[in-house]
């Protein structure tokens, strides 16, 4: 049953992205910037909502107040995700209060309809080849962006990770917020319970959302503002899916401090 759900999730996204992107390509002639954006984040209420009534797949959010609030438009945070799945990619445009540009691969620009209206938005895309080149884009998009109230969004591990996994934590994120002197958010995800990496068969259930507090940058070096980060995020991961965490914690997770939990 799964399976025939999963199918007809998919199809609903495959015949709605075609005349949604359209559509945006269309306004984006006329207009840029936020009403580009939130179009975009229409669509991507359709997946989630649709994933919730077809697939089962329900959500939950803790420490939103976390956040800087709607009416604080020029509030810009570095939010650093744990990546598990699509799920969460979809799923921050349209929960999250302020316009996120993201920072990912050009490859995806390449994607029909999809990738078009990725292209009209304000987002960060990277040739991943090119790393230099790759961090003063990052660097100078995430500053004019985020000095706008945007809310540069990373998944430091680069990449989507398996459930109850850990991948290598790398310090774009925090080099950024330091240099941008930006406030890091830490988020916990745990998209993978319902939508695994790499497949596209949903299983009803409820990802958990944590948002963690702000953390200035202020005085910071970008390793061990990053240690403080994944020791957040991974601590937070063991007490929302403790299921899927069989091993000892890895360094620099166990012991966290109480304090630093929602």
């Amino acid at each position: 049953m799964s399976a025939i759900r999963s199918l007809i999730f998919v199809l609903v996204l495959v015949v709605t992205v075609i005349p949604w992107a359209l559509g945006v390509l269309l306004l984006s002639i006329f207009r840029r910037g936020d009403p580009v954006y939130w179009a975009c984040a229409g669509w991507l209420k359709v997946a989630i909502w649709s994933a919730r009534y077809i697939c089962g797949v329900r959500w939950r959010i803790h420490g939103m107040d976390n956040l800087p609030t709607a009416s604080d438009r020029k509030a810009g945070v570095v939010l650093l995700s744990k990546h598990q799945s699509t799920w969460e990619t979809f799923a921050y445009p349209a929960l999250l209060s302020h316009p996120l540009a993201y920072v990912f691969k050009r490859e995806l620009l390449y994607v029909p309809f999809f990738g078009w209206a990725m292209a009209r938005m304000d987002m960060i895309h990277i040739d991943r080849g090119r790393r230099t080149e790759a961090w003063n884009k990052v660097l100078t998009q995430g500053k004019r962006l985020g000095g706008m109230g945007n809310w540069v969004i990373m998944f430091p591990e680069g990449t989507r990770i398996a459930r109850g996994q850990v991948g290598e934590y790398k310090t774009g994120g925090t080099r950024l917020a330091i240099e941008a002197g930006l406030p890091v958010v830490p988020i916990a995800v745990t998209a993978a319970r319902c939508w695994p990496r790499k497949s596209f068969l949903l299983r009803p259930g409820v990802v958990d959302i944590s948002i963690g507090r702000q953390i200035r940058p202020e005085g910071r070096e970008p390793g061990e503002l990053m240690t403080e980060v994944k020791t957040w995020i991974e601590s937070e991961m063991r007490r929302l899916d403790p299921q899927a965490y069989q091993d000892p914690a890895p360094a620099g997770v166990a012991g966290q401090p109480a304090s630093h939990r929602r």
